[in-house]
């Protein structure tokens, strides 16, 4: 499903995407579709580029706007029909890895840069295991140190996320290796800002 596009960047890996709103589409997403860690694909091809959702921020330019009305907001489209609300969510992506034909995942900086207005579709869980799945067919997160410097303060909340929707896709021997990350990061989240 798509639920936005591209619209600037960050740096090489870190994106900032528009989500779709009732001017653009007959149907939407809902908020439940550009969550906090939710899974999203830009699909270039054969490749698909991966990422997640880490942040989100409201654009709103009418909140200072406190001059007279001619009408209320609803009559504003009939009477000027030209009128385009400028309120938006943007979202922050980090780029996780790529895929190819193949389906096999690299957990790598993509070297592919995504330009401005491609789309961002979400991903369902199957292919968010399929990302996850190394050729053992193990539970693999490479890109775990990329996530942690580029998601800032939101970095342990978001590995957290990834880590409670990967438990139930994947063996029990990588639910005790998942369980160990977790009590890394609740210990570093819970003591690490103390500095101990």
């Amino acid at each position: 499903m798509k639920i936005g596009q591209i619209v600037s960047s960050n740096s090489h890996i870190d994106y900032i995407g528009r989500i779709i709103d009732e001017l653009d589409a007959d149907d939407p997403p809902t908020a439940d579709d550009y969550g906090f860690g939710q899974f999203v694909s830009m699909e270039f091809g054969i490749q698909r580029i991966v990422g997640i959702i880490y942040d989100s921020r409201l654009v709103n330019p009418e909140y200072a706007n406190f001059g007279p009305r001619l009408s209320p907001r609803p009559a504003l489209a009939d009477f000027t029909p030209d009128f385009i609300s400028e309120q938006g969510v943007l979202v922050g992506i980090v780029l996780l890895g790529s895929t190819d034909e193949s389906g096999a995942a690299d957990h790598g900086i993509p070297r592919r840069v995504v330009p401005a207005g491609q789309g961002v579709y979400t991903i369902d869980t199957e292919a968010v295991a399929q990302f996850h799945r190394s050729a053992d067919g193990s539970t693999q997160m490479h890109y775990f140190s990329n996530l942690i410097a580029h998601a800032g303060a939101l970095a342990i909340p978001l590995a957290k996320a990834i880590i409670g929707q990967l438990n139930p896709l994947c063996s029990e021997s990588d639910r005790q290796r998942l369980a160990v990350m977790t009590n890394a990061l609740n210990w570093k989240h819970a003591f690490g800002e103390m500095g101990m």
